[in-house]
Formats: C-alpha cells, structure tokens, sequence
C-alpha cells in the first residue's frame, strides 16, 4: 500500500517551517548580542514577616540612689505612707518598733499588710525603743540595748540584721563607722558584734512637738539636691532619708510626702532601693545566722 502523499507533504512543510524558525530567532539574537539560552538565577523566596525586636533595654542605672526610711511604725501615719509608695511604685524600708506591732489589732494588721508588699522592706528599731526614750539609760547598759534588739527580731522573726538605733545616728556596717555621741559607742559596739549591721541616715525629715513635719517638701528637694552636690553623705552619691511615719498622717503633710517623691521622679536623676542595698550590705552580712 502507498504512503499518503498529502500527509508527506504537510510533514515536509512542518519540517521546513521549523528550520527557519529556528535559523530566524538564532539569527536575531546573535545581532542583538545576547545569548540565545539564558538561565536566570532564581528568585530567592522573600520573607514577608516583619521582624520585630522584643527584647527590651536595660535600665540605665543612675549615678545617684536614695534610699527612703521610715521609723517608729506601725502607727497611724504608715497606711498613708504605704498608699503613696504602692502609687509611686517607689521601695522604701521601714524600722519597725516590736511594741508598736503588739500596740494593737489595728497596728498588728497594718504591720501584716506591710511586710507582704514587694515594695517595702521590714528592719529592726528595737522593742521597747530605748526603754521608751530613756536614751541615756538604753546606750549606758550594752548588753540590755542588745538584749532589746534580739527581742524585736525574735518575736517579729525578722531573718535581716539590719537595725537603726532609736535617737542615735549610728552607722556599724563594712564601709561605715560612726556615732553620733560617744557615749553610745560601747552598745553600738556591742550590737555590732552580735552580728547586728547599725544604718543610720545622711538627711533627716524634721518634725515638731505637736508631729507636724517643720521643712516643705521643696526644702526637702533642695536638701537632697545640695547633699549630693557637697558630698555631705556617708557614701559618695548614696543617700539616706530618714522619715517617720507618724508625720504624714494628716492629709496637708502627707500631700508633701507625695509632692516630694513625685518631683524626684521627674528630675530622672535619681535612683530608689531599699537599704538592704546600700554599699558594703551583702545578702551573706545581712541575713541573721
């Protein structure tokens, strides 16, 4: 049987078109100078998820750190106290007196709100705070103003040394060491050592007869602000503010206490910590054996 002529032909024709096509397209890319096979590199896969920096920057610590201390509570004065650190979210650390705890139910329960806040730091003022100002008698008998001590802090179960002594600016720590009157050194020397750590302070919040508090509260910012440009402080560009409770119990001074701690904040200048952190406190000094 013979081939179909017309499927040869259409074929033959298929053949020939396909020739020139392929002479025609080698022919126009040899004159424009480009390659007749080019093979890109592939596009490589974007990521379309933005990334995002979460982590979040240290705090730049300050050059200059107060450190906010309240004596004599639990009293009427320490809610109020209490309520303006928690708003400020300022830690301060309170010098406890044990009869004052035991005083009443009222004070029991503010004294149990206070030591569960993150905030506030408890320390020891003694029991009986000086045979109740007998001062002359507490510093001439050692062993007795250490005996009043261990009992603060065995019946409050304080786990920190760390005491102020009641009318005396006495400092028993690994940096510091000072008495304000000679006459207190031997119990001050005595405390120190049964391992209690004394922190006195470097400014002292003044109050009168009648507990009103004496300086504004922008005296008091001009005090802190001359101290650290003196030097006038135990530690260079560490400050210690003692206060008391009992002061800001009226609404007008504890508006001074808020006013004050406020425009600290605003001048950005300053750091606030306990005194747990205060230089030369270590966690192995400060906790009782």
């Amino acid at each position: 049987m013979d081939a179909d002529p017309e499927g040869y032909f259409n074929s033959s024709m298929l053949f020939k078109a396909t020739i020139l096509t392929i002479s025609f397209t080698t022919f126009y890319f040899y004159r424009q100078g480009q390659p007749f096979f080019r093979m890109d590199k592939p596009i490589a896969k974007q990521d379309t998820l933005a990334k995002v920096d979460n982590s979040k920057p240290a705090a730049k610590k300050k050059k200059k750190t107060i450190y906010l201390t309240f004596d004599d509570g639990p009293c009427k004065g320490s809610k109020t106290v209490f309520a303006i650190l928690k708003q400020e979210q300022i830690p301060a650390t309170l010098f406890i007196i044990g009869e004052h705890v035991y005083g009443s139910k009222a004070q029991l329960a503010i004294y149990d709100s206070l030591k569960e806040s993150s905030l506030i730091e408890i320390a020891n003022h003694s029991y009986t705070h000086a045979f109740e100002n007998k001062f002359y008698k507490f510093y001439s008998e050692p062993d007795s103003a250490t005996k009043d001590f261990k009992r603060c802090a065995d019946s409050l179960h304080f786990t920190s040394n760390i005491i102020r002594t009641p009318g005396r600016n006495i400092w028993r720590t690994e940096n510091v060491n000072s008495t304000d009157l000679k006459t207190s050194s031997a119990a001050a020397d005595s405390l120190q050592t049964k391992g209690f750590i004394a922190v006195g302070w470097d400014i002292e919040w003044h109050f009168n007869a009648t507990q009103r508090i004496v300086e504004d509260d922008s005296e008091m910012l001009r005090n802190i602000d001359s101290a650290f440009a003196r030097n006038e402080t135990k530690t260079k560009n560490h400050l210690v503010l003692l206060t008391h409770d009992r002061t800001f119990a009226k609404p007008e001074d504890s508006a001074k206490l808020h006013r004050f701690i406020a425009a600290l904040k605003v001048k950005d200048e300053y750091d606030f910590e306990m005194v747990s952190e205060y230089p030369g406190l270590t966690k192995d000094t400060i906790v009782g054996k």
